[in-house]
């Protein structure tokens, strides 16, 4: 008995350090995340590639081991459509600021001319050159929503914030360029710490890094939330685990590609650097700033043992605030691995700041709220692995 009291007295002794120290690191890796260097860690001035860099410095600082002899990179290819030049909207005489007043649907062609605008219905308006209608829409949009496209379309679509223009719309001056690259390099990132007992067998935390870059020269989406926050507490992790082995070995994957449609996940468990069904269970972290309402666990009803095991454990040490369950979904990088019949969560923190793949995505704003303790939270749940 006093041994076990000695042990959890050690315990928690190591999460309040973390709790005192490592959120200062996370803020560190957040800000740089985050910062105009990385533009949005998309496919604009390569800032995913920039962003793919320094990640796996801090992998080596935090001296994990890398799957291949090379380095931690697992590298891919998916074409992407961008926009890295003109970024430019007049409407009615007046000139618009992309991601604030705008966004271009990023499955748009480039385009440079002006156009004679026309209600369609309550939300669209269609476009004319003055001979004839062309391939071009303006839509009203209670929020703006910025996604990742592979291929370009036949037509351009701006996308409007329906509360800044509530009349009618007549004529719009447009020049943008767009760019499609039929095979971007992106690289997965992925390191491990050596189990003491059960080295052959690993549990799992990942997390995507891209997010979804630049729109023009510009402006970009930083991306806090969605997923520096994740990536954080990844590496967090990855530093507590490299101090303290448990008895299975742990994996960090980093994905390239989530916004783009779970591209580098389901390379990845196409590509295994190691045999999936050596995976006792895996942990996908997105969205892991906030937490005013708690956390979301997709897969809970699908493992529901494990769903208890995490219910229990904050039910006695009462760390987050709620733990709601959601079933089987392809909402993030946990996805493929499921299909593939690797037990698996994703976990999501829920209220507070609702910025969301838009320019409002910040790091200054992210409060963290329930981040250290979905991070004991989540070694605890290790342990009764």
């Amino acid at each position: 008995m006093m041994v076990r009291k000695s042990l959890i007295a050690v315990f928690c002794f190591l999460l309040l350090k973390f709790q005192a120290q490592d959120t200062t690191y996370s803020r560190q890796v957040i800000q740089k995340m985050c910062s105009k260097d990385f533009f949005g860690r998309g496919y604009v001035n390569d800032g995913v590639g920039k962003a793919s860099k320094y990640l796996q410095g801090e992998f080596k600082s935090i001296g994990l081991t890398a799957f291949t002899k090379k380095d931690f990179a697992q590298p891919f290819t998916f074409p992407v459509n961008t926009f890295p030049k003109r970024m430019y909207v007049k409407l009615d005489g007046k000139e618009l600021k992309p991601g604030v007043h705008y966004i271009v649907s990023p499955e748009s062609k480039g385009v440079s001319t002006a156009y004679q605008l026309f209600r369609k219905d309550s939300i669209t308006f269609g476009a004319s050159d003055g001979r004839r209608e062309v391939p071009f829409k303006v839509s009203l949009k209670k929020k703006l929503t910025f996604s990742v496209a592979q291929q370009a379309a036949d037509h351009t679509e701006i996308e409007l914030l329906r509360d800044s223009f509530p009349g009618e719309l007549k004529d719009m001056e447009v020049m943008i360029d767009n760019v499609e690259i039929p095979a971007y390099k992106n690289q997965n990132i992925a390191g491990y710490v050596k189990g003491t007992q059960h080295p052959d067998s690993f549990i799992v935390f990942t997390a995507h890094y891209d997010h979804l870059g630049g729109m023009g020269a510009n402006t970009y989406f930083p991306g806090a939330n969605d997923n520096a926050s994740g990536v954080s507490l990844v590496l967090n992790l990855a530093r507590y685990y490299k101090k303290h082995p448990a008895r299975y070995s742990v994996a960090f994957i980093l994905f390239a590609g989530e916004e783009a449609g779970l591209l580098g996940s389901r390379y990845y468990t196409e590509h295994p650097l190691f045999p999936l069904n050596k995976i006792k269970f895996l942990t996908n972290l997105d969205l892991l700033g906030t937490g005013n309402d708690g956390i979301m666990v997709v897969n809970a009803t699908v493992f529901k043992p494990q769903f208890e095991k995490l219910k229990a454990i904050n039910d006695e040490q009462k760390l987050v605030t709620q733990i709601k369950q959601r079933g089987k979904a392809a909402n993030s990088d946990h996805y493929w691995f499921a299909e593939k019949g690797v037990p698996c969560f994703f976990i999501y923190t829920m209220g507070g700041i609702q910025a969301y793949h838009d320019v409002y995505d910040v790091a200054g704003t992210l409060p963290l709220t329930d981040y250290v303790d979905v991070f004991k939270l989540l070694v605890a749940f290790g342990n009764t692995l």
